[in-house]
């Protein structure tokens, strides 16, 4: 089973060409990382994935269905989010369990009323997250990565076939960045979703990673299995610096020469 496919994606901004031919298939169990340097074209083309963005050439089908033929509000219903984008949105005395609850409504803060089974689903998730500790506390008062967690918790709720996370270790401490990578490890091996991480930084994409697609300038490096994707040489490639590319009880790290 295909999770989406973007075909030949192209996008144009004020004559400045933002993606150029670009093109990535993920299918149901794998899990990918997206790598490139800062401005390369990582979060626009989440957007066109999630139906923010139109491309100007190219198809997008997501779970079979060609955007331009279905409902795209529908299709996000089975896309969870995380981003940096929406920390500041959250209402500040939303509980931890409230915004994973916020999540069965779509909605950044709760205004449903709350159902029995719905609260249970979220419970479990607080649990799985190793979170029951702070599920009372407000949202306000938590650290930095205790929210990128609640965020996470929130995008389960809605049980996507697809888990993007856009910069998921950005401003987190090594043990709060260790403490995340052990829970993405853990939802890419529950199977119940695809993963794709998006981060400039190989040390922070978990073990479990199976699959990479390296960008620069808007257009694809490389893509594919991991271990024949990120390599020394299409890294150097995308960072514009000479880079190794080492590896070590299945974490890789970048050392520049």
């Amino acid at each position: 089973m295909t999770i989406f496919d973007l075909s030949h994606i192209s996008l144009t901004r004020k004559g400045a060409r933002i993606l150029d031919d670009v093109s990535l298939t993920v299918r149901a169990g794998e899990h990918w990382a997206l790598l490139g340097p800062n401005g390369c074209g990582k979060t626009t083309l989440l957007n066109i994935l999630t139906g923010y963005l139109w491309p100007m050439e190219g198809t997008v089908t997501v779970l079979g269905d060609r955007y331009g033929t279905v409902d795209i509000r529908e299709k996000r219903r089975h896309i969870g989010l995380v981003s940096s984008a929406l920390f500041e949105r959250v209402p500040s005395g939303e509980t931890f369990t409230d915004v994973v609850l916020s999540g069965r409504y779509a909605s950044l803060g709760l205004y449903e009323e709350i159902h029995a089974n719905d609260l249970d689903r979220a419970r479990e998730i607080v649990t799985f997250l190793s979170c029951g500790h702070i599920a009372d506390r407000p949202y306000g008062v938590l650290s930095f990565g205790e929210r990128q967690r609640s965020l996470i918790g929130r995008a389960l709720m809605a049980d996507p076939s697809l888990l993007i996370l856009d910069e998921p270790c950005e401003g987190l401490d090594i043990s709060a960045r260790e403490m995340l990578l052990r829970t993405l490890d853990s939802l890419a091996e529950s199977g119940d979703m695809s993963l794709l991480m998006v981060t400039h930084r190989v040390e922070e994409i978990p073990p479990a990673v199976t699959h990479a697609a390296i960008m620069k300038g808007g257009c694809m490096v490389a893509s594919g299995k991991k271990p024949d994707t990120i390599t020394s040489e299409n890294i150097s490639k995308a960072m514009g610096l000479d880079v190794e590319i080492l590896s070590r009880n299945g974490r890789l790290f970048a050392i520049t020469g």
